[in-house]
């Protein structure tokens, strides 16, 4: 691992509406919007990044259609290219210790998470 990697087992997923745990490091949430019915105390979140979450527009765009997945992928790809700063601290913060990346999508398979993560770890 060089200087500027982070460890995969440093960067977490988990749904917003699961409860929070020690393990979970610490707890960014990626969605431009509050997860509905979710209060602030139970989220337990250290930060609330909006400006990582994907732009309204792509967002509605892509409605979680698995059809849409890899288009989705590249156009969110594209948008995280204008947030390396933020995207720097969720690094800086991940080489040393556990950070979930906390979302509200049903399906854990094809969402805006899935993609950060990819991102912030280096995979295509």
């Amino acid at each position: 691992m060089n200087g500027s990697s982070v460890p995969a087992s440093h960067l977490r997923l988990k749904r917003a509406y699961e409860p929070a745990e020690p393990g979970d490091g610490v707890r960014i949430l990626v969605d431009r919007l509050w997860p509905r019915g979710v209060s602030k105390a139970n989220a337990a979140l250290h930060d609330w990044m909006k400006e990582v979450a994907p732009s309204t527009e792509l967002r509605k765009w892509f409605g979680h259609d698995p059809a849409h997945w890899a288009e989705f992928q590249r156009r969110y790809r594209a948008e995280l290219g204008q947030q390396s700063g933020a995207l720097d601290r969720i690094r800086s913060l991940a080489r040393s210790r556990v950070v979930t990346l906390v979302h509200s999508a049903h399906d854990e398979q094809h969402n805006d998470a899935v993609v950060m993560r990819d991102v912030l770890l280096g995979e295509a």
